[in-house]
């Protein structure tokens, strides 16, 4: 499965050419693809906080590549250039609170620097620790769809109708996506009959990103409204609902784009198997819960703004960005590390403790 996989690679958002960081504008498509290249920190912050680059493991390389566009512009311009990285970390930090790949892959970055010497030049080993990450993703997307296939092999070995959301794909990692990863697997393997993916609104990244990703490899998809969800799963014979996550919480709560919470919902009533495929960098022993996970907004006008028209003055909008979906709605978390089936805190405690697969 993994030589096919690589086979069909036909996606990606990330490319660092060692002089910028270059990107897929992902607010462009399915329309046009248009790349953009950056130079400083403030430009990538700027891609991430626009929408131009989204997903959690995506987020997190493409962080990592700035900060060594960091070091590199500061070390040109000052002989403080630690005290301006440091600056520049921390407004890489606060870009996606609820986005634990982010911390970690900051935190990787943070290490390789305290290890380079006062009188060596930290550039060379920046960029070997940020094309290290990227490059960990890439082969984690590839553990993870063959453990998600191998999954469903070995609970439903005939023909699978799978729903998922958002998009966690290609352009959301390094490499072939976490939830789409499986698709992909599946797919490849034969196993698949067909994907439905929600618009995920209001941002769309399920009908204007996972849907193209999915569709340029010829992968069998139907787009659907996330108001049909339930509705699916009743009457489409929908056997697995697979998603990313941009959090996990010590207990396997996870928090994933808008939308996600009531699929879990739906999925337990129908009887829906529920997969959520992430890395490993997106668990965080620290939290306790869901409940301890920081929630962001979005910008009121994605649902107030109709055609360049405001709703009304006086109307309000609630817009968040990501939900929490508790751990006894999952079936099982699927990373690099392994398998956890029906999560909860000691299962996630021992999986942090394995090595990583490959």
């Amino acid at each position: 499965m993994r030589d096919r996989l690589l086979a069909a690679e036909r996606v990606k958002a990330v490319d660092w050419r060692g002089d910028a960081l270059h990107l897929i504008d992902q607010r462009a498509l399915p329309a046009q693809e248009v790349w953009q290249a950056f130079v400083d920190a403030p430009g990538v912050a700027g891609a991430i906080r626009s929408g131009l680059v989204l997903g959690a493991s995506a987020v997190a390389i493409c962080a990592a590549y700035a900060v060594v566009l960091a070091a590199r512009l500061h070390r040109a311009t000052g002989a403080d250039w630690r005290h301006g990285l440091d600056e520049d970390l921390r407004m890489l930090a606060a870009l996606r609170p609820a986005t634990a790949n982010l911390s970690w892959a900051l935190e990787r970055m943070r290490e390789r620097l305290g290890r380079v010497r006062a009188d060596e030049d930290p550039l060379p080993a920046l960029e070997a620790e940020a094309l290290a990450i990227h490059q960990s993703d890439r082969e984690a997307n590839l553990t993870m769809a063959q453990l998600g296939v191998e999954l469903i092999r070995r609970h439903q070995g005939n023909l699978q109708t799978v729903l998922t959301h958002a998009n966690a794909g290609a352009l959301a990692s390094g490499g072939f996506g976490t939830a789409l990863g499986v698709v992909r697997g599946a797919f490849h393997e034969g196993m698949l009959e067909r994907v439905y993916v929600g618009e995920t609104r209001p941002a769309l990244q399920g009908s204007r990103l996972a849907a193209w990703e999915l569709s340029r490899e010829g992968v069998p998809l139907t787009v659907t409204a996330d108001s049909a969800a339930a509705h699916l799963m009743k009457s489409k014979g929908i056997t697995w609902v697979i998603v990313g996550a941009e959090r996990i919480a010590a207990n396997g709560d996870i928090a994933a784009p808008i939308g996600t919470y009531q699929l879990a919902v739906g999925a337990m009533h129908h009887g829906v198997r529920f997969m959520v495929v992430a890395t490993s960098a997106a668990i965080d022993m620290a939290l306790e819960s869901g409940d301890d996970i920081p929630l962001l907004e979005r910008d009121a006008r994605q649902l107030l703004d109709v055609a360049g028209t405001r709703i009304g003055a006086d109307v309000e909008a609630f817009n968040p960005i990501h939900d929490v979906t508790p751990a006894d709605l999952i079936d099982v978390i699927v990373t690099e590390k392994g398998i956890v089936e029906r999560p909860d805190a000691a299962k996630l405690a021992q999986l942090m403790c394995r090595r990583r697969l490959h």
